[in-house]
């Protein structure tokens, strides 16, 4: 899929987006780069071990015409040999191929990271059985012209190096007529070598077009559309209305609780309409005077119903009531620097001057 086909997301990728494609294995990368380093350092690696090939084939040959040839076939001997045989083959193949698969390794793990992932191994039915899906999708996908491009230009380039090659060597054929065996074969294994290197510098150009293009592709395809984003982040945040009516229940038990406990108050202090609070001062609770409840116009008006009803007195000082208000939270004795204020109202109270 080329691009985006939804028009409405128009947005970038978040993080978590990024995070759960990741986790599924959908990640950016080339497909080509993969298979031109893997060419490459295979053709490197063949390039410098060519003259270890050379001393364990010769080795080999020398010892299969001249000692195999008279060996006794028996159970013993046939067993030795196919050990021996083993041996050798995996000397000649395994350092290639542990070559070739750390250059694979290595150039997956730079192009996504550390991802280790099953999800992309897992069956898809779905896309597997829908046939009619599959030929759209070959036969009329942008990205099926694409993929049909890029191997084009990667069989022009297989072709016109050889082409190349050759027509530069066509002056130096003529003198293998005098070379040996050894000499031809060199020859031909250095043009061979000199070919593959000419195909895989247009290869390797297209593979790096490709990882870019790759890229681009990847963040069109990821892109989100605004209601996903606000979706997304209500979800990290919270929806605004659950965390509104919560709020609005913690208030509610807030009050609920508040209120009862205005009737242990000794005093309600006020501004006189606008503010109240109200106080309780025992040495047995607390070592200073304590807030049981504040608030502003209509609660201030209810903390006031309350202490009339329960016949708590009401003390007017615009002063103190919005100081206590804005310095001393509900359940906090209050400040140091309110004690002379407060307990000059205390100390007019009944209860208290008999308690003196």
């Amino acid at each position: 899929m080329i691009g985006q086909e939804d028009p409405s997301k128009t947005e970038r990728a978040t993080e978590k987006r990024r995070k759960k494609q990741r986790q599924e294995g959908h990640v950016a990368k080339g497909q080509e780069l993969s298979k031109v380093m893997v060419l490459l350092g295979g053709v490197i690696t063949l390039r410098f071990m060519i003259g270890f090939y050379h001393n364990r084939l010769t080795d080999i040959f020398h010892w299969t015409f001249t000692d195999a040839i008279h060996m006794q076939v028996d159970k013993h001997s046939t067993y030795t040999l196919f050990s021996w045989g083993l041996g050798q083959l995996a000397v000649l193949v395994l350092p290639f191929l542990i070559t070739v698969a750390f250059v694979a390794f290595l150039t997956e793990r730079l192009q996504v990271g550390a991802l280790w992932t099953s999800k992309p191994l897992k069956p898809n039915f779905g896309k597997t059985f829908n046939i009619m899906g599959g030929i759209k999708k070959l036969m009329l996908s942008p990205e099926a012209f694409i993929k049909l491009a890029k191997s084009l230009l990667q069989a022009m380039a297989v072709a016109i190096a050889p082409y190349i090659v050759i027509q530069q060597e066509m002056p130096n054929l003529l003198p293998l007529f005098h070379s040996n065996a050894q000499g031809i074969i060199s020859y031909i294994l250095t043009v061979g070598y000199k070919m593959v290197c000419y195909a895989l510098i247009p290869m390797l150009i297209i593979a790096i077009v490709d990882i870019f293009y790759q890229r681009w592709n990847y963040e069109e395809q990821i892109k989100m559309t605004k209601d996903e984003i606000k979706d997304e982040r209500k979800q990290a945040e919270g929806d605004p209305k659950v965390k509104q009516q919560q709020r609005s229940k913690m208030m509610q038990m807030m009050a609920a609780r508040m209120f009862q406990d205005i009737p242990k108050a000794d005093v309600v202090i006020t501004n006189p309409t606008h503010f109240a609070v109200a106080l309780q001062y025992d040495p047995f609770v607390a070592p200073a005077p304590l807030v049981l409840a504040k608030g502003v116009n209509r609660v201030a008006e209810r903390i006031k119903e309350v202490a009339r009803e329960h016949n708590i007195p009401i003390e007017e000082n615009p002063p103190l009531a919005q100081a206590l208000y804005k310095q001393v939270e509900i359940g906090e004795t209050i400040p140091e620097e309110l004690f002379q204020a407060v307990a000059a109202i205390l100390a007019k109270l009944e209860k208290f001057r008999k308690r003196r």
